[in-house]
């Protein structure tokens, strides 16, 4: 079943039009034709509106509502994923990646240690990357919302955005104790937000690691093997997945 994705406003009773590079996709990649069913989301309410196609233009697709679904594909809490911006284009892993492990934002984050800096018109461009390839990601998975990602924003930005959330945590080289960091993410009940931030290749420098600390970021180890910042959040996100996954 293929899966695509329509602004709210593109659901009018049972009609679905789907426009966008979607109309070549399914037009002349997928060649498919009126009659066959499709899987639509509006990336906001987390339901699934299965729908048959009427009818296939140049420019839209129009379908027809058969039936929702409400399947709780969605993680029972909310995961913030503020990452570090890595070094050339790892980002774009880790974005594909946390969309799939079910993170339900994604900030980058221009941290002292960063040793990539984006500003002005390449920061907007790197930006609408991201966001296609969490869409893609989203579409894969079959998500029934579209993770967002964040503008690049700064620490301090990072940190006041993360202040409201249940429980913040941040893998720190320095942590110790496996202990604490079990019984953290054991902790953790459906419907609390959660914040996970994982630091630069150069690590957090200090008076970030004090800052984030005074924020309410509880400092966890990740094990006695030292993670790529990539793969840091991989790691967390796969214990929440797990912790969080409705037993069924």
């Amino acid at each position: 079943m293929h899966q695509f994705f329509v602004d709210p406003g593109q659901i009018v009773g049972k009609k679905v039009r789907i426009i966008g590079s979607d109309v070549n996709h399914i037009r002349n990649v997928l060649r498919m034709k009126p009659g066959e069913e499709i899987s639509v989301s509006n990336g906001v309410d987390g339901k699934e509106y299965r729908c048959g196609i009427d009818s296939i233009g140049e420019e839209e697709v129009h379908a027809s509502l058969r039936f929702i679904k409400e399947d709780g594909l969605e993680l029972p809490s909310r995961i913030y994923l503020f990452q570090c911006l890595p070094k050339s284009d790892k980002m774009e892993l880790v974005i594909q990646k946390a969309v799939e492990l079910g993170a339900y934002m994604v900030v980058p984050v221009a941290a002292k240690r960063c040793v990539v800096k984006l500003d002005g018109q390449k920061a907007k461009s790197r930006v609408a990357r991201w966001r296609q390839i969490a869409e893609a990601a989203a579409k894969q998975s079959r998500r029934r919302i579209v993770p967002q990602v964040m503008d690049v924003c700064s620490m301090e930005e990072a940190l006041a955005l993360a202040a409201g959330l249940d429980v913040k945590m941040f893998p720190y080289e320095l942590a110790e104790g496996m202990k604490k960091t079990r019984e953290l993410v054991g902790s953790i009940r459906p419907g609390q937000s959660v914040a996970i931030f994982i630091g630069p290749e150069g690590g957090f420098e200090d008076e970030e690691v004090e800052a984030a600390s005074k924020t309410g970021f509880v400092p966890i180890t990740l094990g006695k093997r030292i993670l790529r910042t990539e793969t840091a959040g991989f790691t967390v996100l796969s214990w929440l997945m797990y912790q969080l996954e409705p037993q069924e």
